[in-house]
């Protein structure tokens, strides 16, 4: 299946309806020669309203972990695949959280086009409980701080949000330890 396809089945899906009606299409950046995958949560509402994934201060954030800028993030060497393609919407606290049949229904096809991937970063719990099911450690801190055991077919990290800022400070590892190592890795397989 081509990636148009797939767009189009988004589009045509009745649960997208409501952003089909909007002129919202699917929000993702999927190139077949990429060698970096990002599966991330779901677009804010910042992206939503600009349609470019991680257009936002948790992208930016994101971007420096990894050790680069963004005319990098935004080629074609690196593909962003959220587990849900659209904002799901406003939660009593923060966003809500994806919507699931996006990631089962629709991750699969579109993976199949990426043959040359040799790094996926899984940002943040909703990704990482998804693709690391049944393998995690006894929460997210410890399988982060655990990361090289998924190594080499993944590499989980935390969410960038601005609001993960408690979560940064009592864990300086984090950027002590896994960024250097992720810097390292997206180095290593960049063109």
């Amino acid at each position: 299946m081509h990636l148009q396809e797939i767009i189009d089945q988004l589009k045509t899906d009745e649960r997208n309806a409501s952003y089909t009606a909007r002129g919202i299409g699917p929000i993702f950046q999927i190139h077949e020669k990429a060698r970096i995958l990002i599966i991330g949560q779901a677009p804010g509402k910042k992206v939503e309203e600009s349609g470019i994934p991680f257009h936002d201060k948790s992208g930016e954030k994101l971007m420096a972990w990894m050790g680069i800028d963004s005319q990098t993030f935004y080629s074609p060497a690196i593909s962003i695949m959220p587990m849900d393609f659209y904002y799901p919407g406003k939660a009593k606290t923060g966003d809500k959280p994806p919507r699931r049949f996006i990631a089962q229904e629709y991750h699969r096809e579109i993976l199949q086009l990426m043959p040359d991937l040799a790094l996926t970063i899984l940002v943040g719990k909703y990704a990482i409980d998804y693709y690391l099911k049944g393998r995690t450690e006894r929460n997210l801190t410890e399988t982060v701080r655990n990361y090289q055991a998924y190594l080499p077919d993944y590499f989980p990290i935390v969410h960038p949000s601005p609001l993960n800022f408690r979560w940064q400070a009592k864990n300086p590892w984090f950027e002590a330890d896994v960024v250097p190592e992720l810097q390292n890795r997206v180095r290593s397989v960049l063109p």
